[in-house]
Formats: C-alpha cells, sequence, structure tokens
C-alpha cells in the first residue's frame, strides 16, 4: 500500500500558510492534490472542471491569433495549461503572488500540469495580481502598462468572498475600469466564482463592459455523490464602433 497523505510543500506567506497535499481518496482509488490556505481549502485536483472552463470561455469569443493572456493565480495549473492548449495562443504570463506555488510547477510537482512551465510560450511573474492593476503598472513588468487579448482571474473564492480585504477594490466600477486598460480594444476578462450568479456583480461589469455573461459550470461531486457548480463570469470590451 502507497502513502496515504503527503505534504508536498508548506511556507508561510503574508496571507497565511499554504501548502500543497497529495492524498489517497480510496474511494476513488486516485491521488487527489490540494491546496490549503491555513485550515482553509482553496482548491483540489478533484474539481477542475470549473478552471478548465474558465480559459476555454474566456477565450471562446476572441478571433484568431495570435493571442497574449494573463493568467491571474496559478493554483494547480489548470487554467494556464488549458490556456496553452488553444492553438491561437500565443503566450501566457502567469501572475502569482506566492513563489512558493511557482516554485511548484518549476519542480514539475502536479504530474496533471506537466508542460505547463517548460512551455516556452509560459512566462510566471510573482506579483500581487490586484496591486499590478491598482496602480496602473500591469502585469508585464518589462512592459508596463502593456495590453492583452484575455485576462483570466482564478483568486478570490467570489466578488463578495476574498482572501484578504484589500482585494474587495477590484471588483468595483473603478477598479475593473483600470483592468480594462490593460485589455486590446476587443479584450475579454473572464474570472471564476465559488458563489452563484451574482447580479450585483453583473450590474458593475455592465458599467464596464460592452457585454457580459454569467456561465454556471456544473459538475460530478465524487465526495457528495451528487452535483455541484461554479460561475465564471466573462465580460468583453468591444472596440468603440466611433
Amino acid at each position: 500500500m502507497g502513502v496515504r497523505f503527503e505534504e508536498l510543500a508548506w511556507r508561510e506567506t503574508p496571507i497565511g500558510a499554504i501548502s500543497l497535499r497529495r492524498r489517497r481518496e480510496p474511494a476513488l482509488d486516485v491521488d487527489v492534490y490540494e491546496v490549503k490556505l491555513d485550515d482553509e481549502y482553496l482548491m483540489s485536483s478533484l474539481f477542475p472542471v470549473a478552471e478548465i472552463e474558465l480559459a476555454r470561455l474566456g477565450l471562446a469569443p476572441l478571433g484568431d491569433g495570435p493571442l497574449d493572456v494573463v493568467v491571474g493565480g496559478l493554483g494547480l495549473g489548470y487554467t494556464a495549461r488549458t490556456a496553452l492548449e488553444d492553438t491561437r495562443v500565443r503566450s501566457v504570463l502567469v501572475v502569482e503572488t506566492i513563489e512558493d506555488v511557482i516554485d511548484w510547477h518549476r519542480r514539475q510537482l502536479l504530474p496533471f500540469a506537466a508542460g505547463l512551465a517548460p512551455d516556452p510560450r509560459t512566462r510566471f511573474v510573482r506579483a500581487d495580481f490586484f496591486a499590478a492593476v491598482a496602480d496602473g503598472s500591469g502585469f508585464d513588468p518589462d512592459q508596463p502598462g502593456r495590453r492583452f487579448h484575455a485576462v483570466l482571474l482564478d483568486v478570490d473564492h467570489s466578488p463578495r468572498n476574498v482572501l484578504h480585504p484589500s482585494h474587495a477594490a477590484f471588483y468595483t466600477p473603478e477598479g475593473l475600469r483600470r483592468l480594462a486598460d490593460l485589455l486590446l480594444p476587443d479584450g475579454v476578462f473572464a474570472l471564476w466564482s465559488d458563489d452563484p450568479p451574482d447580479d450585483a456583480f453583473g450590474r458593475v461589469l455592465a458599467e464596464v463592459f460592452t457585454t457580459w455573461q454569467a456561465h454556471v459550470v456544473p459538475f460530478a461531486n465524487p465526495l457528495t455523490g451528487g452535483e455541484s457548480a461554479n460561475t465564471v463570469y466573462v465580460a468583453h470590451r468591444r472596440p468603440d464602433p466611433h
């Protein structure tokens, strides 16, 4: 019998202790990789569907490539890995505030994310996504203010349930306008949320973007034997016809 539980990495950070764990799920006979922040579960390899759909839905409205994409929040790598599978994508710049998370991928600790770090289109930037938006410097330290075709964000639990109070300002009209300034004229902003569609946040999106849609992404929950769901918001900044 193999090891039932293993802590692969642990580090104290400014926002809490972050850890990567691998455990054997006997009911499913699979290895499960989990990320925790202190005692709070952030993500699990048992539930990757919405993280994958964040990339697919976020890139779907865009035309022919080449496309330059930002992924905010690296996590287990599903969103960035899926973006690279799109043949239109020329580059994926991953903005991650915790160096250890980047290191997990460089060390190839996550077998389902194999190929992400070595791909020449991938670039990791250790930075605070929200601070980069707020101060206008943008995501590329070599090209301040650089614009992208798509920004795919998966950091907070939802616009109402943020990991740190400093993130809350991002989900306001002013915060999203700053984000929109970092998109190309036909750019897309897509956001993962653990909550059901939020009409109030939809009204905020409508103030900034030409169109927006909340996609409910259902997935089988092997722990409950039922179905769960996440939400993916997709907001499109279409060019001004004038």
